[in-house]
């Protein structure tokens, strides 16, 4: 299903993106060495109770996962880039986390994802990950608005990506968002140019750049939910949800500050 939304509940979407927005800032602001990947999980879900929001991973149940989810919030480190399930583990200094964070708010969804370095230690691996996706991101935003080819932001995210020297896996990606977490279409972190669904105003979109530092190819977890890459290298995932406007894409879940 392809759901374009009417301006009153774009309007309530701007509120949820920036509940999103403003709990994966205060989380990041909180994670530092020692911090539990479980304490997150429960950071997130105080946060998300007091703004009287939904969480939309608990009940998560698709066919791919494990389910239902049970927590939060995905919380991947290292070598983990999607949906990582939270557990009893306390972050080390240099470790590169992921926070992939979706909620409901009036009835709309947002979606969005950070990755950074927790602590001191700043590998240059991980700074060059984390880089790749924040610019593919920003590189599909760029070129979202009315009329538009979904194959025209997979392109310009696969360019930045394949240009940085990394794999694109094409498994998951980007996707469309509104009265539920994940709708049609996909939006692929790489493709080719004016091809696929043609963007209308008000539609929702969530995208998502993620790489793995030299592989495409994904194991899952014993816990069937976390995906790390194949050969244990480190990974990154940055993600943003945007609203079709009549001249451009507003971005939902850019933080204040």
């Amino acid at each position: 299903m392809i759901e374009i939304l009417s301006p009153t509940d774009v309007l309530r979407a701007k509120g949820t993106g920036a509940l999103v927005a403003g709990i994966l800032q205060t989380l990041k602001s909180r994670c530092v060495v020692g911090t539990n990947l479980l304490d997150i999980d429960q950071w997130a879900q105080a946060m998300i109770t007091e703004a009287g929001a939904q969480s939309c991973y608990v009940d998560y149940e698709p066919s791919f996962g494990r389910g239902p989810f049970g927590h939060y919030i995905c919380t991947s480190v290292n070598d983990a880039v999607l949906h990582g399930l939270p557990y009893d583990y306390p972050l080390a200094d240099g470790d590169l986390l992921s926070l992939d964070l979706a909620v409901s708010l009036g009835g709309v969804v947002a979606d969005s994802a950070i990755s950074f370095i927790v602590g001191d230690v700043r590998p240059p691996e991980s700074l060059a990950l984390i880089d790749a996706t924040e610019r593919a991101l920003r590189a599909g935003i760029a070129v979202a608005g009315p009329g538009v080819r979904i194959g025209d932001i997979s392109h310009a995210i696969g360019s930045v990506l394949n240009g940085a020297g990394y794999s694109v896996n094409t498994e998951f990606g980007g996707h469309g968002v509104g009265s539920t977490m994940h709708q049609d279409p996909h939006v692929s972190n790489t493709g080719r140019p004016g091809r696929g669904y043609r963007l209308r105003p008000g539609l929702l979109l969530a995208l998502e750049p993620w790489v793995m530092a030299d592989t495409a190819a994904l194991v899952t977890d014993a816990d069937g939910w976390t995906l790390r890459s194949a050969t244990g290298c480190r990974t990154a995932h940055s993600e943003h949800t945007i609203a079709i406007t009549d001249d451009g894409a507003d971005v939902l879940t850019l933080p204040t500050s």
